[in-house]
């Protein structure tokens, strides 16, 4: 019996026809072929294409566009990077960090860009993002946060709010102050994969859906590289790009390169006016908390409120399955913590629910690699943010293909091999571990009024 997904409030919303394209049936030949048709690998096609208009270039995908987190997300295209800016500054140096960082602004103002030269109504808005600090115990996080970007120099990209500013953007009870994220956006995300690869079939990109790659051929001097179908096979005169983030676990040679964890969302039916003014909110700031376990919401442009976080415990031996994107208890979680949030919003429905994985590599840092012998290139682990680091990836893996250099391909990013998860049990025991002990964690501070300590166990193995 076929498992059912919960299909995103995004995707249903997308103004897109959902009905499958063909699947690959025979074996052909191409420039560039691609595994996956989520951010990576559309935008890694519109930046060669751009790059180099005449390349033809083939898309395989095991469901449909816009299946993974590419459509399932929580709508933010934010700067914000899967390592913290204090951890890239113990890595990499100030210099860097900051490269980094600017990298990321950049991302955000880049898919803005191509939205608006592609014209592609995705709801989006440049309205800032907000983390907020739930309790006075909090602010001091907020605080370090802002020396962080003083010494990178970054400080005029960022806002300490008080609470009454941060009163006057949006109304979350017990918020004590807010730390202002100004090039930040939000958006419809199933919006924005539907149309880009719209956008990539009018170029002539073919597109193959319910085509699951089963096997991946390396080049060498003597052979070229190609990806290998049940019922067909692509081989690539340039590159193949392997762009499959948290779905790479599921196949036998990329098991420990990543993990795929579960993130989960909660939508509110639209809200009336009266309710809107007891909130604000006009701005559409994406709006997030200072918690280990992590919080993020935005307001969507037909008024409702997505509310998400983590909390779906991680699979023995990465396991990934439809029947995991929906978890009662944490959803009835969200939905209480909503109303923590928003008292006066007491009664309201919640009509949708969904989730999905997301890839997160061993030292959290993505990997964009190329091997040019082998002619694969790939980029997985964005950790949550990946509308905005897919995009970065997109251009860093055409300009690798193309053999341009770039900023972005001197980041760490680029050729950053993460050490691989350790085995099982071994790997299961571990992040289900971090995971109970954060969210401890949080309901200790919450119950307690002091801000979690950065000492624990726990607090230091899933340090980013």
């Amino acid at each position: 019996m076929e498992e059912k997904n919960s299909i995103s409030y995004w995707l249903k919303t997308a103004n897109d026809d959902l009905r499958p394209r063909q699947a690959l049936k025979e074996s052909i030949t191409t420039d560039i072929a691609i595994l996956g048709a989520g951010f990576t690998g559309l935008w890694t096609a519109y930046y060669l294409l751009e790059k180099e208009p005449s390349l033809n270039i083939v898309i395989l995908e095991k469901n449909y566009v816009g299946f993974g987190a590419s459509g399932r997300n929580g709508g933010w295209c934010s700067p914000k990077f899967s390592v913290s800016p204090a951890t890239c500054i113990k890595r990499y140096g100030t210099e860097t960090a900051r490269q980094i960082q600017m990298a990321m602004f950049d991302s955000v103002t880049e898919v803005e860009r191509v939205i608006d030269k592609e014209e592609i109504d995705a709801d989006w808005k440049l309205g800032g993002s907000l983390q907020v600090a739930l309790g006075a115990h909090n602010i001091s996080t907020l605080e370090k946060a802002m020396k962080t970007y003083q010494k990178l120099d970054l400080e005029n990209h960022f806002q300490l709010l008080d609470q009454s500013q941060t009163d006057k953007r949006l109304k979350i009870h017990g918020a004590a102050g807010s730390l202002l994220t100004k090039i930040s956006a939000v958006l419809n995300p199933g919006k924005l994969v539907r149309h880009l690869a719209r956008t990539l079939e009018q170029k002539g990109v073919l597109i193959y859906e319910n085509t699951e790659v089963v096997k991946i051929v390396e080049g060498n001097e003597n052979k070229p590289p190609g990806l290998v179908a049940h019922k067909g096979a692509v081989t690539a005169k340039h590159a193949i790009v392997l762009a499959g983030e948290a779905y790479m676990s599921q196949m036998r040679d990329y098991q420990r390169n990543l993990i795929p964890m579960y993130s989960l969302i909660t939508l509110t039916e639209p809200l009336t006016k009266k309710q809107w003014n007891s909130i604000g909110w006009e701005g559409r700031e994406t709006v997030g908390s200072t918690r280990l376990s992590v919080d993020y919401l935005q307001r969507t442009a037909d008024g409702r409120i997505l509310f998400g976080g983590r909390g779906q415990p991680y699979r023995y031996a990465s396991k990934i399955s439809n029947s995991l994107d929906l978890h009662d208890k944490t959803h009835n979680e969200l939905r209480e913590r909503f109303i923590k949030w928003f008292p006066s919003l007491q009664g309201i429905r919640f009509t949708d629910d969904w989730g999905g994985p997301v890839g997160i590599t061993r030292d959290w840092t993505p990997n964009f690699l190329y091997n040019k012998k082998a002619k694969v290139a790939s980029a997985w682990g964005y950790a949550g943010q990946g509308v905005s680091t897919a995009n970065l990836a997109g251009r860093v893996l055409s300009d690798l293909i193309l053999d341009k250099k770039s900023i972005a391909t001197e980041l760490p990013m680029f050729q950053h091999t993460s050490r691989k998860w350790e085995p099982e049990p071994f790997r299961w025991m571990g992040v289900r571990f971090a995971q109970s002990g954060l969210s401890r964690i949080d309901k200790k501070a919450e119950l307690n009024g002091k801000a979690p300590s950065g000492k624990t166990i726990v607090e230091r193995l899933s340090r980013n």
